[in-house]
């Protein structure tokens, strides 16, 4: 997903990248790509968010000064293993929220919120409603969510701009074999609709049709959704 939207952008003429990922090699490769195409500034940093959601001080990232801060990460995890291993539940709240928490507070410090830019943060449809296939992923998007809301509401009223974007199904390593392929949209066509209204905040369904669905979902009775 960061990939197509970093294309997107840089079509659109953004000029300088600092790419933040877990896989340098897949980081770099992109860098070069934005390099070589658009003649982009790009810096590259590795991550773990495994070892960013660690409470040690060395563990806190520095971040620089953009227009745009976008935040993609997450990982489905192991869903049937976290239902008996502990560890596994852990890992997958890390990934997903307790990881992405230091660097929104180094993101949104008072005085970066006292100037225009904007944060995009990826939520899930899987953070609306609890399911038994996925609920340690749905919890730590929930989180996610109301913390970005939390965010989003301090925001109100100053230039810096908030917006989460609760995504359905892509057609993304992560999901594949794991969802149904008509509900999956594709990555360029999430990014395309992102940047047609780049200074939108607030929360979002992409693709918009996710925000009725899930509006019948979540009014399922238990018998019903217990089957999700």
């Amino acid at each position: 997903m960061a990939k197509a939207i970093c294309w997107e952008l840089a079509l659109r003429g953004c000029a300088r990248f600092h790419l933040v990922a877990r896989n340098a090699e897949a980081n770099q490769q992109l860098a070069a790509e934005l390099q070589q195409r658009y003649g982009a500034s790009v810096s590259t940093e590795q991550t773990d968010l495994l070892a960013d959601s660690s409470l040690e001080p060395a563990r806190r990232p520095e971040v620089g000064e953009f227009d745009l801060y976008l935040i993609t990460a997450g990982s489905l995890g192991d869903a049937e293993l976290a239902r008996h291993d502990a560890g596994e539940a852990l890992r997958i709240l890390a990934a997903n929220v307790g990881g992405l928490i230091p660097w929104i507070t180094a993101i949104a410090t008072p005085e970066r919120l006292a100037r225009p830019a904007r944060l995009w943060v990826f939520s899930s449809v899987a953070a609306d409603r609890g399911r038994p296939s996925n609920y340690h992923y749905g919890a730590a998007k929930a989180a996610l969510t109301a913390l970005c809301e939390g965010l989003l509401l301090r925001c109100h009223g100053k230039p810096f701009a908030v917006r989460i974007i609760k995504a359905g199904f892509m057609a993304t390593p992560m999901t594949v074999g794991k969802a149904p392929a008509a509900l999956c949209a594709s990555p360029e066509s999430v990014a395309r609709d992102l940047l047609r209204r780049p200074n939108r905040r607030g929360i979002e369904y992409l693709p918009w049709w996710w925000s009725p669905l899930m509006r019948l979902i979540r009014l399922l009775p238990a018998p019903i959704a217990s089957k999700l």
